[in-house]
């Protein structure tokens, strides 16, 4: 599977993202919604089809997220309760992230395997990411994984 690469558009109102492949055709971009309770994220393709939705559960002692796909919850993220490093759990798909998360330099893997890496792209304008996919990985659900850490930083660093 390929490489894809998300580059946060800046001066927007709200959260906007497109994901392109290594040729740098647009392959998929995300949406935020504005004014709501806890951050809210629509993953589309370019034909403008949601692929999956993000929800961030308020009320929470540490953050957690919900992704849907189709109107069915596929996954709930959590932050893990740490004391020296950050981990979260994606439970519903069984999958853990740990890694650099202040640089952008993470893995979501399995326990065996990786499912994708995270890597930020250094002398960009806007934070821009470089994901690689392990092989036969579901992309979809591994970058909606991806946008909540995303999410998760950025929530930290206000």
């Amino acid at each position: 599977m390929a490489n894809l690469y998300i580059k946060q558009h800046i001066f927007t109102w709200g959260d906007q993202f497109s994901i392109y492949d290594e040729a740098g055709n647009e392959k998929y971009y995300v949406e935020g919604e504005v004014f709501t309770w806890g951050k809210k994220l629509h993953l589309y393709d370019v034909q403008g089809r949601e692929l999956a939705f993000i929800e961030q559960e308020i009320l929470t002692f540490l953050p957690k997220y919900h992704i849907s796909r189709n109107g069915e919850e596929l996954a709930e993220v959590v932050k893990e309760f740490t004391f020296f490093r950050h981990e979260y759990s994606v439970n519903g798909l069984g999958w853990q992230v740990h890694g650099d998360f202040f640089n952008h330099e993470y893995e979501i893997s399995d326990g065996n395997t990786v499912i994708a890496s995270v890597s930020k792209e250094w002398m960009t304008w806007g934070d821009a990411y470089e994901i690689q996919f392990g092989a036969g990985v579901d992309e979809v659900s591994a970058l909606a994984v991806v946008l909540v850490i995303d999410a998760c930083i950025e929530a930290e660093r206000k």
